[in-house]
């Protein structure tokens, strides 16, 4: 099911007399594919969980215009959108078994609609297989673990064969290796089912492991949309750059002159096509090589071995972070010696950004 979101916006009204109006949702325009996984990113704050609600229809738009497929469903009510929505917190009945959680929808739909006992068996058996717990039927939700009522909830949401899935930080509950299994299965499920998924997370690293195109947002408003890796390795701007990545990028002030980039008193890379002037420069982890001629020369603080990589920490005077993060091969690191670090950067891990905008300033052929 296409889901095609025009103008959206929704702004709460103020709170007490010295209040303001929150726009949590500014102009929002969007076509969501049929049967592509779309995740919805930013900070705490950046309107992607209102933006959920309102495909949903737990929130109303102050304006704007909602389609699935050609059918506008701006005010239709949020039972008979066909919508399967998975909160944060799971949010199962304690008091009911795992079979009787899945089929809870189907027994609150109107009588005429309400499938019969042996269908509805058959259909929460269908999804428990799918999110593989068809052996925990009989058990209640204090007896299972957190991944499992996860994906309890999961098959909750697609037993009712909804025509989009939307998915509101499903994982935020879940610890380190579960989180990874678990949307791995989020995304096998995804594939199986073909159905349109929306996949709320502040996590980047969540959002580029399983998504076809990622919606990076901002106080409402989008600033990237496109395809995980296009979007890391061409970000528009330098909140999309710093927000996307693990490590963060690196940032430091620097100068443009004469087709040169110039960070601190040090030429270390060639800009051709940049205009002169004061930048903002974003160098991504992966865009340092150790040499010792490099210009660009930093004051090494320690060295952490990660297994295949290495990450150097170092300072810098014109560094905007607190330290440096390269990842450099481990086998590299074996060189590192002394209380300097130096580095030739990669051009294509070398960002520039505008100083007053914070916009891309691009370079080269």
């Amino acid at each position: 099911m296409k889901v095609v979101l025009k103008d959206l916006t929704k702004i709460f009204p103020p709170r007490g007399r010295k209040g303001k109006p929150v726009t949590a949702v500014d102009h929002f325009n969007f076509e969501i594919p049929d049967g592509q996984l779309i995740g919805l990113l930013g900070p705490s704050g950046c309107g992607k969980s209102t933006t959920l609600y309102l495909i949903c229809g737990l929130e109303k738009p102050t304006s704007g215009q909602l389609f699935f497929g050609e059918d506008e469903v701006t005010n239709l009510p949020p039972e008979n959108r066909g919508v399967g929505l998975v909160f944060q917190n799971y949010a199962l009945y304690p008091h009911l078994t795992v079979e009787q959680n899945i089929t809870f929808p189907l027994e609150n739909l109107k009588k005429s609609e309400r499938p019969t006992k042996e269908e509805m068996h058959t259909r929460a058996v269908e999804a428990a297989k799918l999110v593989q717990i068809e052996a925990l039927m009989e058990r209640k939700p204090s007896e299972l673990s957190g991944g499992q009522q996860q994906r309890v909830a999961i098959a909750r949401a697609l037993v009712k064969m909804p025509k989009v899935l939307l998915l509101d930080e499903p994982l935020s509950n879940l610890d380190a290796r579960l989180r990874l299994q678990t949307r791995e299965e989020i995304r096998r499920i995804q594939r199986e089912t073909g159905i349109t998924t929306i996949f709320v997370t502040h996590d980047q690293e969540e959002a580029m492991s399983i998504s076809d195109m990622i919606v990076v947002m901002k106080d409402g408003a989008i600033h990237q949309i496109g395809k995980p890796q296009a979007v890391y390795d061409d970000p528009t701007n330098l909140f999309v750059a710093k927000f996307l990545g693990t490590p963060p990028i690196n940032t430091f002030e620097g100068e443009v002159r004469n087709g040169q980039l110039y960070i601190g008193e040090a030429a270390v890379l060639e800009t051709p096509g940049a205009p002169d002037g004061r930048v903002y420069v974003g160098i991504r982890p992966e865009g340092f090589r150790l040499d010792p001629e490099g210009k660009l020369v930093c004051h090494l603080t320690g060295v952490d071995v990660m297994g295949r990589d290495t990450s150097v920490v170092s300072t810098h005077e014109a560094s905007l972070d607190v330290n440096v993060r390269s990842i450099i091969d481990s086998e590299d690191a074996q060189t590192i010696s002394g209380k300097e670090v130096r580095f030739t950067l990669r051009p294509s891990k070398v960002l520039l950004f505008d100083r007053t905008t914070e916009e891309r300033i691009r370079y080269g052929k």
